[in-house]
């Protein structure tokens, strides 16, 4: 059988490249603005439903872009209504995405803040020792198409859901890019998909609700912190110490402590905006007082928030949670530094929500191939 190459993701389309697309076809410029609106504020899953489209164009739109570049594979909402999505990329790849919902006092779940978290890769090369992302290994980077494919999932789900036509505004409160994968050693692609996520003529999101994480790529955070687009920056720190550090994070030989923190704080500088440090609690590894201590002057000195994330188990890592009496001793030893401290209660345990976990678990039980590739319903290939 001849396998023709992945069209590029509809999601991945910006002004220029598709009114350069139309341009070859002789077709007038303004056809461009009108297939971004039903590509990003209609959420349409069929080029025919572009309806305002002459018939010659959509019939070769289909030949040109990939209008679904991702499909649901499972879907897992645990009894904090947190959503898992297991997605599966053209070449049988897995993702996750996960929608978080956070109730807001006095309010009902329909008007929770919402946040979604992305992925940036399949799988993860960095091996931080606690993570299920890269336990598998990296496989490949995803493009920028496939990283905004992932808003477009979230979307269409939670209008179903609520039985509400597409109206151009999303479903969520904020972004934060977490997920799968080292999200800056995907440079190009992720501030492509964040500047199609920003953009009016995409979901005209303000990037000041959007988070990057980064387990501490230097020269990437300095090419951050030039960007003219104005997201947030959080750090994986997870240990106060180069010793700790070097523990857990491998990542922290290449950039150690003295390299990585006065690049933080030159983004900081640049962009004007608090910093957040994630920091996962690990019983006997930077759980003790000491580690408090000292990730408390780091933050005060940074003028940054500590977001401390109690260990969520992974099977097949040693690794364990403190007890809560210990969190909570870790927590007021932080604040001691007067700096801005919360505590991560653990959201989607019973879906395998962190990082990782329900792909690995998915690739591990199933045997191959349990999940048809898109050739086998889709008809390509």
């Amino acid at each position: 059988m001849k396998f023709s190459p992945p069209l590029p993701p509809a999601a991945g389309l910006t002004p220029p490249a598709l009114e350069s697309w139309l341009a070859e076809r002789a077709e007038p410029a303004f056809r461009g603005r009108q297939i971004l609106e039903w590509v990003f504020h209609h959420r349409v899953a069929d080029w025919e439903e572009m309806t305002n489209l002459p018939r010659a164009l959509r019939a070769a739109l289909p030949e040109g872009f990939d209008l679904e570049p991702t499909r649901l594979v499972l879907d897992k909402t645990s009894s904090d209504v947190t959503d898992k999505l297991l997605l599966e990329l053209r070449d049988g790849s897995l993702i996750e995405t996960v929608l978080i919902r956070a109730p807001q006092q006095g309010v009902g779940q329909e008007q929770s803040r919402r946040t979604i978290c992305l992925s940036t890769q399949v799988g993860c090369a960095y091996g931080c020792r606690f993570c299920a992302s890269g336990l598998a290994g990296w496989k490949r980077d995803l493009s920028a198409g496939e990283i905004v494919a992932q808003v477009l999932e979230v979307c269409r789900l939670e209008e179903a859901r609520s039985g509400r036509d597409p109206t151009g505004r999303v479903p969520f409160d904020n972004i934060v890019v977490m997920g799968m994968g080292e999200p800056l050693a995907n440079y190009d692609a992720l501030l492509a998909a964040l500047t199609t996520i920003n953009a009016p003529w995409g979901f005209n999101f303000g990037a000041r609700r959007i988070t990057v994480s980064t387990s501490g790529l230097v020269p990437q955070i300095l090419s951050l912190a030039k960007e003219a687009l104005q997201c947030r920056l959080a750090v994986s720190l997870h240990g106060a110490t180069n010793e700790v550090r070097d523990q857990i994070m491998p990542i922290n030989r290449k950039y150690p402590l003295e390299v990585l923190l006065p690049a933080v704080r030159e983004f900081t500088r640049s962009h004007g905006r608090m910093v957040t440090l994630e920091f996962i609690l690990i019983a006997e590894v930077n759980d003790s007082p000491e580690q408090a201590a000292r990730l408390g002057e780091i933050a005060a000195d940074l003028h940054a928030h500590v977001n401390l994330i109690p260990y969520n188990r992974v099977d097949g890592l040693p690794w364990e949670r403190p007890s809560l009496e210990r969190q909570e001793a870790f927590v007021e030893q932080v604040r001691r530094s007067r700096v801005s401290v919360t505590i991560r209660r653990e959201k989607g345990g019973d879906i395998s929500a962190a990082c990782g976990q329900l792909r690995l678990k998915v690739e591990q039980d199933r045997p191959a191939p349990l999940i048809p590739s898109f050739s086998s319903f889709t008809g390509q290939g």
